[in-house]
């Protein structure tokens, strides 16, 4: 049963909440949360209990008094009264196990990669600037170059202005996974493409905020032309103003997103409002929304994360790379040297915090791809298309995200992969090797001979041509890797070339001439058609009794004939003659004839 309290959220970061966080708390001070059924409702329920409007939600009927002791025990039973609750407290807890670090060997923005994200037609990432992309956090710092290339619109529901500074840094780093700039050749590209975003600060300078604020921050996103709305946030309860806000930004069309939360490892507890939009008991299927779980570099769940029946989808969330608030604590939020970066400040962070605004962009796309969908055909779409190929488990529900098969399916189309070309022109022994791929940093040549393991002819390397000496009577296979800046490494189909041997048969022939002269006469005779007989050199080899040694040599005619005339002393000779092969003719010798001169 949802908790009747108002809720003060917990931001979805690397942290699980501890059982007093869960636990309801008096609010400070008497302030109460009400639900009325009209105006004229709520004006006689503050008259007759000497409270005091001091926030008001006009489009969920949702009121926040501040009332004498007294009278707050009789709100609930006032004509027009629908409910009254104090506040719960959560606060943000982080594990010190998910400490930010660099991802080992793998592209800094790896997740980018992971989702597939590189695949998306460039047409689509520019149409998504139709789209605009809400998230709801602690701010966002608008000077960091990710986020001030896109000129955001922000507002703050705390203090009713424009002013989102991001004190506490979680905001900005989910903004730009989000919807940082992916044109600006600075720092971190955003899932969203050129979608535009819309920051609601929703909480205060330490990271948290009710469920009224959140419920604000969501009207607020709606009325302003939303179509996705991040939520990277969550606790164990939820509030009829919360789920009052849900239903009205799903009346209004708007696709919902949020973190389906990081307590894996300490009672998996459902996490809310994740668990509103896809509901507990679904196992993925249907909702109002979408829940994400968290993956890793390895394409399996993160420890941390929520597992269970509400998960939609899950998406890159342990140690992903994104842009960190200059007015943030840099003690919390390490920083992290990016090469080529000017001005941005980056660094790592985990959570399920970060797996959600990845999947809100990838939304902005689809939804870009093909701007008839609904919401929840958009929300549909994401999860059939994920790596789980339509198939639902508890851990990362349908699957990891995959961006460009999402994207595809909304077009009807299937993902264009990109291609490594690679050919070569073969000279005698030496093979010329040319290739390319459309936007790769760096390539890779490997070699197999005959049937053995594949050998690096050329490590990385942004050369794209190069030459190889070949061995007569051998096959090689060249492949080529390739790796754009998102870390993709794609390979080239092989590229064959074989030198077999062609048999050779050598007959050799005896005739006397004048005196102690022989004249001998061999016969150069390729089993293969069209091969030339003219020009080869055969070389005639003489026995001892213990081995052969050449002694002469001769070119073979048009016909194939090479001939000798010998002079020969006195006695006994064991003769043959032998060729010694060529690119593509295997080496020969003819049989031996026993020569006696008297």
């Amino acid at each position: 049963m949802l908790a009747a309290l108002a809720c003060t959220v917990t931001l979805a970061l690397g942290g699980t909440a501890a059982a007093s966080s869960r636990s309801r708390q008096a609010g400070a001070g008497p302030v109460m949360v009400v639900g009325y059924s009209s105006e004229s409702a709520l004006r006689r329920a503050v008259a007759q209990s000497g409270s005091r409007v001091v926030r008001r939600i006009r489009a969920l009927h949702v009121a926040v008094l501040r009332t004498p002791p007294a009278a707050a025990r009789v709100l609930d039973g006032l004509p027009g009264i629908r409910y009254s609750e104090q506040p719960v407290l959560r606060r943000q807890l982080v594990d010190p196990a998910l400490a930010p670090a660099p991802v080992i060997g793998g592209a800094y923005e790896w997740q980018y990669g992971a989702a597939r994200e590189y695949l998306v037609p460039a047409s689509v990432l520019h149409a998504a600037s139709a789209i605009t992309i809400a998230v709801i956090d602690t701010g966002a710092d608008v000077s960091a170059p990710d986020l001030a290339a896109k000129a955001p619109t922000t507002w703050s529901v705390r203090n009713n202005s424009s002013d989102v500074t991001d004190y506490y840094g979680h905001g900005t780093f989910v903004s730009s996974l989000a919807a940082g700039s992916t044109t600006n050749g600075e720092g971190v590209a955003g899932f969203g493409g050129d979608a535009k975003l819309l920051a609601v600060q929703a909480s205060a300078p330490d990271g948290t905020f009710t469920d009224v604020d959140e419920s604000a921050a969501i009207v607020y996103a709606v009325d302003h032309g939303a179509k996705i709305i991040n939520m990277s946030f969550g606790g164990p309860m939820s509030s009829p103003a919360e789920q009052s806000a849900i239903a009205y930004a799903a009346a209004h069309g708007v696709l919902l997103v949020a973190a389906a939360g990081n307590s894996g490892q300490s009672g998996n507890q459902p996490s809310y409002p994740a668990a509103l939009l896809q509901p507990l008991g679904s196992n993925g299927v249907g909702g109002i929304g979408l829940a994400v779980a968290a993956s890793n570099l390895s394409g399996a769940r993160a420890s941390f994360s929520n597992y269970g029946s509400y998960i939609s989808l899950a998406a890159p969330g342990e140690n992903v790379f994104g842009a960190l608030s200059s007015s943030a604590d840099p003690n919390y939020w390490p920083r992290q040297s990016l090469p080529g970066s000017v001005t941005g400040i980056y660094g790592y962070g985990s959570g399920t915090s970060y797996s959600s605004p990845e999947v809100a962009g990838a939304a902005a796309l689809v939804w870009a791809a093909n701007p008839g969908l609904r919401a929840t055909d958009v929300a549909g779409m994401l999860k059939q298309s994920a790596s789980g190929h339509g198939g639902w488990n508890e851990n990362t529900g349908y699957g990891i995200l995959d961006a460009a098969a999402a994207v595809a399916s909304a077009q009807g189309t299937s993902v264009a992969v990109p291609t490594v070309s690679l050919g070569g022109t073969r000279s005698g022994l030496r093979v010329s090797l040319t290739w390319s791929s459309p936007g790769a940093i760096s390539y890779r040549l490997l070699v197999t001979r005959d049937s053995g393991s594949p050998q690096i002819v050329v490590g990385s390397t942004t050369a794209t041509t190069t030459s190889y000496k070949l061995d007569e009577g051998h096959s090689y296979s060249f492949t080529v890797t390739a790796t754009d800046t998102s870390g993709l490494t794609v390979a080239s189909t092989p590229y064959t070339i074989t030198l077999p041997y062609s048999a050779v048969k050598l007959d050799l022939r005896t005739s006397p001439a004048k005196s102690r002269q022989i004249r001998l006469s061999s016969l150069f005779a390729p089993e293969s058609k069209g091969v030339a007989r003219a020009g080869r050199r055969l070389v005639l080899e003489s026995f001892d009794g213990h081995a052969w040694h050449r002694f002469a040599a001769a070119s073979t005619g048009k016909t194939g004939v090479a001939t000798w005339t010998l002079r020969l002393r006195r006695g006994s000779y064991r003769i043959r003659s032998s060729y010694a092969g060529a690119d593509d003719l295997a080496p020969a010798t003819s049989r031996a004839v026993t020569l006696r001169v008297p």
